[in-house]
């Protein structure tokens, strides 16, 4: 896997203060991404164990309230695989800090990956330019949802997430 950046104290990417690795690859190629300069897999730098404590040292810090995976798109098949184990890992070492993935592909498809019931939120869909609308809360086009997990996989149905201080549209 390779990757663009790794965001400190990141504050637009996901509910309160996070670390967000934004991982190179993205097959979606959606009209004016707002990142399109990380749909090249081979772009970035390789993701290492440098990359993996930068990563870490964040989740040490107390006001840090999770991490958000980005992109790209992590669920490329060049990164899924890296990204499940992160996830996973993460959620044993930092089992207090939220877990946040964007993806271009719908929950629908991607829902029986063994990672995503350790995820909090997961934000799906490819961003159309059709259907962006400014006033969404951390996704850019009406179709893109903003999904809570935990209470998707309760109640068996797709759950919007709202944090209590901000209405999520849709």
């Amino acid at each position: 896997m390779r990757y663009h950046n790794i965001t400190k104290d990141d504050m637009l990417n996901g509910y309160g203060i996070r670390v967000v690795l934004w991982v190179a690859g993205c097959g979606h190629h959606c009209p004016e991404c707002q990142n399109p300069i990380t749909h090249d897999p081979n772009g970035g730098i390789p993701f290492d164990e440098a990359a993996k404590d930068e990563l870490f040292k964040e989740l040490d810090k107390d006001y840090v309230d999770g991490i958000t995976f980005s992109g790209g798109d992590p669920l490329h098949p060049l990164n899924i695989g890296e990204i499940g184990q992160l996830v996973k890992e993460i959620s044993v070492l930092y089992p207090n800090k939220t877990k946040w993935l964007y993806t271009g592909y719908t929950y629908e498809s991607i829902k029986d990956l063994d990672f995503i019931p350790l995820l909090d939120v997961l934000c799906d869909g490819r961003f159309e330019i059709d259907k962006f609308d400014p006033q969404l809360h951390w996704v850019g086009s009406s179709n893109q949802r903003v999904i809570d997990i935990k209470k998707t996989l309760e109640k068996g149905e797709v759950v919007i997430f709202n944090d209590g201080s901000v209405e999520c549209k849709r």
